[in-house]
């Protein structure tokens, strides 16, 4: 798994927004761009995230309606678990990484390591 790119991201927002699965005209009518994407383009980008497990599809019509295969937060946190996985070694990974976070975000995840 690696991290989207900037179209594959900005797609990815907007399905994980959606109250439901959007077809790829719904999702270009949401991105607002300038100058404005192509619908082939953006259609080339959501069948490369289903080729790729991310979206779920089923047909309507002639269109499809795409919805992530798993919400922000699980792909999310599958993704780190696979950088820090990759990382060389983890324990020095994760220090660097809590080093980062603000006092807030430890306080929060103090919290729901003691939950």
């Amino acid at each position: 798994m690696r991290p989207f790119g900037d179209l594959e991201a900005v797609i990815m927002d907007h399905l994980w927004s959606a109250a439901e699965p959007l077809t790829v005209r719904e999702v270009l009518e949401r991105i607002d761009r300038d100058p404005p994407l192509a619908y082939t383009t953006v259609m080339t980008v959501m069948d490369n995230l289903h080729r790729k497990e991310v979206l779920s599809r089923a047909k309507e019509g002639r269109a499809f309606r795409y919805w992530p295969t798993k919400d922000r937060a699980n792909h999310t946190a599958e993704l780190m678990h696979e950088l820090l996985n990759d990382s060389g070694d983890s324990s020095v990974t994760l220090l660097r990484f809590l080093d980062n976070m603000s006092a807030a975000q430890v306080k929060k995840l103090k919290r729901a390591l003691d939950d």
